[in-house]
């Protein structure tokens, strides 16, 4: 014990979606002597603003099998976490242009090499999944019968959960406000009322707050904070079960949301809108609001009586290649996981495991996730972590 404090083998800095899964992954594990450490309550963060799309549609090989170990737990919720998370399978259709039509192939077929569900279909077919779009400048499209839209917040409550049942503690309303280091290796962290916690190993989970953690201790951790606003709308009839629909032509995607309505998200972040993950708009601005009802009237014509329910806004964790950082770092005994770039509900059982492997064996348990895509060092040594079939204009967050 140390003086007003308290021990663990495991700190993790931050309660949300990605902390959370961590701390699920390390009971399953065997590894219980964890102490979460929350500023406010579990998901309070970026994980409730989450549009929560789920989809295995990556060219990096890593992510995509990340992905589809995400979506064997959300469609199996029930028996691996105890309970529904909210998880709706739709299925998820996404459409290229011509310039596009060589890499989604391309893309497809790595997606099945790794066991994703997914496939190309005809015009015909989609129209018949989404009868309100205009598809005539699609040249080609990709499916995913399993895909569909789930509720970060919700699943972050899960993993919480059934890491408490396995003795796990998690602390609320507790800001961490240092990672503490002697000799070059992580022993615990201080808080926010003075008192330190003695640790094995430090996780830190903190989204964007993690670069100011970090930064004391020499790690510069490359990840900006990119405000984007989603927009809910009322389609004005009744559609059914329409499908999650990427639409890598005019950069947007739609999925169902409760009640009926649409959610709209922009799928162009070529130009980022810097922002404090502290203090920032929480709502469409009237600009975007006009380029979002462009976009749908553009792509969807058959929705002449929609109209704008209500918009509201989150923040992106973003690095300089669109992907996380999943990763030890110089000091011993301190490893990250930041920088979800928008993946990483989708991806958070394989977050959770990835990162207790590193805990546990410093070392990734599965071949088709090997924890060098995401080490931190790849930014220094000039080798992001890309796709080998790029969307030409297509966006950042393939």
């Amino acid at each position: 014990m140390t003086p007003g404090g308290t021990s663990a083998d495991v700190v993790i800095v931050g309660g949300g979606l990605e902390g959370a899964a961590t701390a699920w992954a390390l009971a399953q594990r065997g590894v219980t002597d964890v102490l979460v450490c929350e500023r406010d309550t579990v998901g309070s963060g970026g994980t409730g603003k989450s549009s929560g799309v789920v989809r295995c549609h990556y060219g990096v090989s890593s992510l995509a099998a990340m992905a589809n170990a995400g979506l064997e737990v959300f469609e199996h919720a029930a028996d691996v976490l105890g309970e529904d998370v909210g998880f709706t399978s739709t299925g998820y259709v996404v459409g290229v242009g011509p310039e596009n039509v060589d890499a989604l192939r391309a893309s497809l077929a790595n997606q099945r090499a790794l066991g994703v569900q997914t496939q190309e279909i005809d015009r015909d077919e989609v129209a018949r999944l989404w009868p309100a779009a205009d598809l005539d400048d699609f040249a080609a499209f990709g499916w995913e019968p399993r895909g569909g839209y789930g509720d970060a917040y919700r699943t972050a409550q899960a993993f919480a959960a059934v890491a408490r049942r396995a003795g796990v503690q998690i602390r609320q309303g507790t800001p961490v406000t240092e990672v503490l280091v002697d000799g070059g290796r992580a022993t615990g962290v201080r808080l926010a009322d003075g008192a330190t916690v003695a640790a094995g190993t430090v996780v830190v989970a903190a989204g964007p707050w993690s670069v100011a953690l970090l930064a004391p201790l020499g790690i510069d951790l490359p990840v900006r904070v990119h405000r984007e606003a989603i927009v809910l709308l009322d389609p004005g009839t009744d559609l059914g079960a329409v499908p999650v629909f990427s639409d890598l032509v005019s950069l947007q995607y739609i999925r169902a949301e409760g009640g009926g309505q649409l959610l709209f998200g922009n799928s162009d972040l070529s130009v980022p809108e810097p922002a404090d993950p502290d203090r920032y708009l929480n709502r469409a601005t009237d600009d975007f609001l006009e380029m979002a009802v462009g976009k749908v009237a553009h792509r969807f014509p058959g929705l002449e009586n929609a109209s704008v329910s209500g918009t509201y806004a989150g923040c992106y964790d973003v690095t300089p290649d669109f992907n996380p950082v999943i990763s030890e770092t110089p000091v011993e005994g301190l490893v990250v996981a930041a920088g979800f770039s928008g993946h990483g509900f989708k991806i958070s059982p394989a977050v959770g495991r990835l990162v207790a492997d590193l805990v546990v064996d410093g070392k990734s348990s599965d071949p088709d996730v090997p924890e060098s895509d995401f080490r931190l060092s790849r930014f220094a040594e000039g080798h992001l972590l890309t796709s080998p079939f790029p969307y030409v204009g297509a966006g950042e967050m393939r």
